[in-house]
């Protein structure tokens, strides 16, 4: 990522910070429109599923300058998603409703050059995360 995308990120993850539970609220409801088969995935509350993913966010923008560091913690949760049922065909899904909600949370703010910017962030990320998951299927 250069450093024009790690700042659009930066910038406008501040934006969606402000608005974080109505922001994993749409992200859910947005995931579960596009797959309602991945709602029996989550077990449990969904709100504090929805905090945890926004702090989980938080934390890769404010890596994505030093993403080695991520990568651990990346693979862990990838290799976590194996055992609660998520398929490599799940990542698409996700990714479609990610940028939905931000798109929503953002408004105008959501430029086609932010919206770019995200989906280098996301691809990043899900290519990690499912690597693990293949690597912990196969292995």
């Amino acid at each position: 990522m250069t450093p024009e995308q790690i700042e659009l990120v930066r910038s406008s993850f501040a934006r969606i910070k402000n608005i974080s539970d109505t922001a994993a609220a749409i992200f859910y409801e947005t995931l579960f429109e596009l797959d309602p088969r991945l709602k029996v995935l989550f077990k449990g509350d969904i709100e504090g599923q929805g905090r945890r993913l926004m702090q989980m966010i938080e934390v890769a923008v404010k890596s994505l300058d030093r993403i080695d560091a991520l990568i651990p913690s990346l693979k862990a949760l990838g290799s976590r998603h194996v055992a609660y049922g998520v398929k490599a065909e799940d990542y698409e899904t996700v990714g479609t409703a990610f940028i939905a909600t931000l798109e929503r949370g953002l408004g105008t703010a959501f430029t086609p050059e932010v919206k770019a910017a995200w989906i280098s962030v996301y691809v990043l990320l899900a290519s990690v995360m499912n690597e693990a998951a293949t690597e912990t299927i196969v292995g």
